[in-house]
């Protein structure tokens, strides 16, 4: 298939439709905005409906809404709407409703810097809101990367009856590279996707329907489907793990950094290679389900040390790697925070710290 030059955002978004999106519900809000307002032209060729919502709030309840009745729905935000959605994404948990959720992330706290973070990875991996729910978490480190975990996004989400969050650097979504632009789904697939959801749970017109309620508690009662979709996450993390070993065969030092970091980090290790340097990297390519596995395998006769990459004051991939590892290997840090870019230089040179300590 041709390379198609393309944003992050507006690649994203298109793949989405590709995906069979038909209802995006958003609100603007930099560094993703390119996507609502691709959308907004998008969506009516495709026969979809765009609705800017008056409100993030707003934007999350009408995907409630969609998802409720079958459809693949989308919205996409950056962090501070994030944090606006968690009540009605913790709906969409609860009710057992396929959504998919995008975070051009952004600096903060509060509503910080208008540039491109990796500050939400503990709102997206730890505490989404109230109930203990989790979601699967998808983190690409380029626009490609990007499209393809949108466009299979409500395979999981369907898959599981649960939302699933990209979370994307705003570096990503605001750079551009040549891309593979995924297929059209068919709307045959579209119509059979809806008609088996409302077989199974999706709400329908008023006239006529049966009564359902979309949350199907278990015969256990509530804590009966609290105690399922525990066992789900549960599931996730035996099944649903994915991760990257990028030269770590032989490596003296493990890099650990996710997204745009992880990327930058491995322009950093062939500077340091070409200079003697045995650096890999370990990347989550799923931020949640951690990829545990990796980290608790590292020898620490053999690993000198990790050093933990992103773009975030205080680290916070740094606390999974951690107790991933158990205090066996030595950790440091090397980070930047509110909108400010990894620079490549800075990872070499820690590295090299590192390994002549």
């Amino acid at each position: 298939m041709a390379l198609t030059l393309m944003k992050g955002s507006e690649a994203i978004a298109e793949a989405a439709i590709r995906a069979g999106a038909r209802y995006f519900f958003g609100y603007p809000i930099t560094p993703q905005t390119e996507i609502p307002e691709y959308m907004s032209a998008r969506m009516p060729e495709v026969g979809g409906c765009f609705l800017q919502a008056e409100s993030e709030v707003a934007a999350i309840n009408m995907i409630y809404g969609a998802a409720g009745a079958g459809a693949r729905a989308l919205t996409s935000s950056s962090s501070p709407g994030v944090s606006l959605k968690q009540e009605g994404i913790s709906y969409c948990a609860g009710a057992q409703l396929p959504a998919v959720i995008l975070n051009v992330m952004r600096g903060g706290p509060g509503v910080g810097p208008i540039t491109g973070s990796q500050q939400d990875y503990w709102q997206a991996t730890k505490a989404h809101g109230n109930g203990g729910y989790k979601l699967l978490v998808f983190t690409p480190e380029s626009v490609q990367e990007a499209v393809d975990m949108t466009y299979h996004a409500w395979d999981y989400a369907e898959k599981y009856r649960n939302p699933v969050m990209i979370l994307i650097d705003g570096v990503i979504g605001v750079m551009m590279e040549p891309i593979e632009l995924p297929d059209m789904v068919s709307d045959e697939f579209l119509a059979e996707n809806k008609a088996k959801k409302k077989a199974e749970y999706a709400v329908g017109p008023r006239d006529g329907r049966t009564e359902k309620h979309p949350l199907n508690v278990s015969d256990g009662g509530p804590m009966g489907r609290n105690h399922a979709d525990w066992m789900k996450y549960e599931g996730w993390k035996e099944n649903e793990v994915e991760y990257e070993l990028y030269k770590t065969d032989d490596a003296d030092l493990i890099i650990s950094a996710y997204g745009i970091s992880a990327r930058i980090a491995k322009s950093a290790i062939s500077i340091l290679r070409n200079e003697g340097y045995k650096v890999g990297l370990i990347r989550p390519k799923r931020v949640y389900p951690f990829p545990v596995k990796p980290f608790a395998e590292l020898c620490p006769d053999k690993i000198k040390g990790i050093l933990d990459v992103e773009m975030s004051m205080p680290p916070q991939l740094l606390e999974d790697v951690a107790a991933a590892t158990k205090g066996a290997i030595p950790i440091d840090t090397c980070l930047t925070s509110y909108g400010v870019i990894m620079n490549r230089d800075d990872i070499v040179a820690k590295a090299k710290e590192m390994l002549n300590k």
